[in-house]
């Protein structure tokens, strides 16, 4: 079964391919309620550790730490980056492994979905148009771990613009490449990506983004002028009552419509003899006119940049785009251009699950995307591409030579673990920014003593404690057909092992030892 999943800053919305519709998924709470999206929250209390809506359950309780989401944490996260919660050091990878393995058994046991048994769930994962290498891997990495069988990644915003094409097919024809600009602002991120669409395919033209602005702060903003009206200095709240009083805000900011004047804050919630605080909604708006347009600025700038493509409508979708003034101020610049999702927070799910049901191999006659493999790098605390094939090589005619790349190295590790990909884009370092679409992983042994064993998947990967004087070598081909082909072998040894690569085909092996 296909799906799109659209992990946010706040919320998790996944929707389903289902025979050329694409419903979202709904969730059954703890307490029987019914929702549309699981929440990425995480509660840690001692050794215990509960995600989603088992998280949310807690988040009343204070003995529980609760941490409203992972997404902030992954932008500037490594490998092996560790977050503070509950006077423990955890590591990230595992907190959002864990998160995702959640969100895998609730699809399962907990949605409307109805996946059979031995149904795998495959998923189109959405990031940040501004996502490192490290977000889009970290981010992969823990989908494939928890038991999904990723597809590939696509950027937030791309993935709004199928949404958005899907749903107005009919009434684009015949405008060509217009130019369709999504502004995506979630909970706690910004994006906005300029997108030609034609009648059978769309190519993202430019992207661009504020990497720490969303919704969150909106609710920020809204708890820091409760607590100035009320006299009280935001520095006496413990992390509980903080918590507590940013998700009293929440819920208000998001009850807000184009008629409300006034929101009242019940600071209660936060310590009990607290009193309600009256907000103006104009001074709330005020407040957070200065976020709004900085991402107008970033708009302007990214049309400015690209003036043989004229905007023809500017997208809005995105949790934090619901507050009322977002719409108001881009209406200042860009007029009637501008249209308001009618699915603010699950456009990019939609057009992930789009993006899924039409996923399909496209190397024929040259390569048409970047393609090449994750590596660690700086002592394990980076993950980098490395790239193998260009966008655009040239494959060989007929009767040619294959093309060749090869690489050598000492080995760090005592098995080599291969993760292949191709993406759309790479930004100035060499690293991907567009869509990446998952291909095969391979294992291979470099520690001598594990030569002979059939499972390499049942065993530890671990450090090599010192050098290990050998070098390992990576010869890549692709011939005439597209078929690429790698051959790994370890000098001191004479161990080598040849493997073709394809999109999803598991690796396949074509000769043994030699």
């Amino acid at each position: 079964m296909k799906i799109g999943i659209d992990f946010g800053t706040t919320r998790i919305v996944v929707a389903a391919s289902d025979r050329g519709n694409f419903p979202l998924v709904n969730f059954e709470t703890p307490d029987g309620e019914v929702r549309d999206w699981f929440p990425p929250t995480v509660a840690v209390q001692g050794e215990m550790r509960l995600y989603g809506w088992e998280a949310v359950a807690r988040q009343n309780e204070p003995e529980w730490s609760v941490l409203r989401s992972l997404k902030r944490s992954l932008r500037s996260a490594g490998p092996h980056t560790q977050i503070e919660i509950d006077g423990q050091h955890l590591p990230l990878k595992l907190l959002l492994e864990e998160t995702m393995a959640a969100l895998h058994r609730e699809l399962r046991e907990r949605s409307n979905l109805g996946v059979p048994p031995d149904d795998v769930l495959e998923a189109m994962l959405g990031v940040p148009a501004n996502a490192n290498s490290n977000q889009r891997f970290l981010t992969e990495e823990a989908a494939r771990i928890a038991g999904f069988e990723v597809l590939g990644l696509l950027n937030e915003p791309t993935a709004a613009a199928l949404e958005f094409a899907h749903r107005n097919s009919g009434e684009r024809k015949g405008r060509g490449n217009s130019g369709l600009a999504v502004y995506d602002l979630g909970g706690g991120t910004f994006d906005i990506s300029l997108v030609a669409v034609g009648e059978t395919e769309h190519t993202v033209i430019a992207s661009d983004g504020i990497p720490n602005l969303g919704g969150e702060d909106f609710d920020t903003i809204l708890a820091n002028l409760a607590l100035e009206l009320s006299g009280t200095p935001a520095s006496s709240l413990t992390s509980f009552e903080l918590h507590q009083l940013l998700e009293e805000c929440r819920e208000k900011k998001e009850s807000l419509n184009p008629n409300t004047r006034k929101l009242t804050i019940d600071l209660e919630r936060a310590r009990p003899g607290w009193p309600e605080v009256t907000v103006p909604v104009d001074v709330y708006y005020e407040r957070c006119r200065p976020l709004i347009e900085s991402t107008r600025k970033v708009v302007e700038d990214l049309l400015e940049s690209q003036p043989q493509y004229p905007l023809d409508t500017l997208y809005v979708t995105g949790g934090g785009s619901e507050l009322p003034p977002v719409a108001r101020v881009l209406k200042e610049t860009f007029g009637r251009r501008v249209k308001r999702s009618a699915y603010m927070r699950s456009a990019s799910a939609v057009g992930l699950a789009i993006r899924a049901s039409t996923q399909a191999e496209r190397l024929n006659e040259q390569f048409t995307e970047n393609f090449g493999l994750w590596r660690e790098s700086d002592d394990g605390r980076n993950i980098t591409f490395d790239l193998i094939f260009p966008r655009g090589a040239k494959l060989p005619s007929p009767g040619e030579p294959p093309l060749h790349r090869m690489r050598a190295y000492q080995p760090a590790h005592n098995i080599g673990h291969f993760r292949y990909l191709e993406c759309t884009h790479l930004d100035p370092e060499g690293q991907p920014t567009g869509e990446i679409t998952k291909w095969d992983e391979i294992l291979f042994p470099f520690d001598r003593h594990l030569q002979r064993e059939t499972d390499l998947a049942a065993q530890t990967v671990e450090r090599f404690a010192a050098p290990q004087g050998f070098m390992v070598k990576e010869d890549y081909t692709c011939d005439a057909s597209g078929n690429l082909q790698v051959t790994v072998s370890t000098e001191s040894t004479g161990y080598v092992r040849e493997y073709r690569i394809g999109s999803w085909s598991n690796g396949n092996e074509s000769n043994g030892k030699r």
